[in-house]
């Protein structure tokens, strides 16, 4: 490890060595390590990943060239090399060919939170993410919030935050901005909540 400041800045090929350790020691482990943290990544209930599949037909019904990744890691924040597993990655179906487990963003137009019923989820996805996609300059980031049943379509990212924020409750049509393009019709997550 290398230090900066007076606290200890893990390396990127550290935390990816840990990753690959916590992948084989226990099924579904999932890592991520993004502003120099560490963070678990909740495996993913029965209900997100109903969310997860009704979102990928709907994407490829619009655009049969683009692909929502469901597993795809990306390399999040280029000033502390972090590396962040969104739930969903929209981008050309080609987009990620050749580049290995943590990929370069640049063509990705949407990421994809949905939220996990864990303690970190609040941080994680409602803070954390947005700001890390935003920093990067990924156009569109959709969360789809199953505890408070609503939906967040950020985009038009600064360099530091979205510019724009809207929510939507469960129910309501949300229209995701270009370079998206897709209206959704979000009544059917409302079958998806505890």
């Amino acid at each position: 490890m290398t230090v900066t400041s007076d606290r200890p800045q893990m390396l990127v090929t550290e935390f990816e060595e840990i990753a690959r350790s916590a992948a084989r020691a226990a099924e579904g482990a999932r890592l991520e390590f993004i502003h120099g943290h560490i963070r678990g990544k909740a495996v993913p209930d029965g209900d997100h990943g109903r969310i997860i599949q009704w979102l990928i037909r709907i994407c490829m019904q619009h655009n049969p060239d683009l692909w929502l990744d469901p597993s795809q890691g990306l390399v999040i924040e280029t000033y502390r090399g972090g590396r962040a597993r969104p739930d969903g990655s929209l981008a050309p179906a080609d987009a990620f060919v050749g580049q290995g487990e943590w990929a370069d963003p640049a063509p990705v137009l949407m990421v994809v939170e949905v939220t996990s019923y864990d303690s970190d989820t609040d941080e994680r996805d409602r803070v954390e993410k947005p700001r890390a996609y935003a920093e990067t300059g990924i156009p569109v980031y959709l969360l789809i919030d199953r505890d408070t049943c609503e939906v967040k379509v950020h985009s038009q990212p600064d360099g530091v935050r979205y510019e724009q924020v809207m929510t939507l409750p469960f129910g309501k049509e949300v229209a995701l901005p270009d370079p998206v393009g897709i209206t959704l019709d979000t009544e059917p997550l409302k079958n998806w909540t505890r």
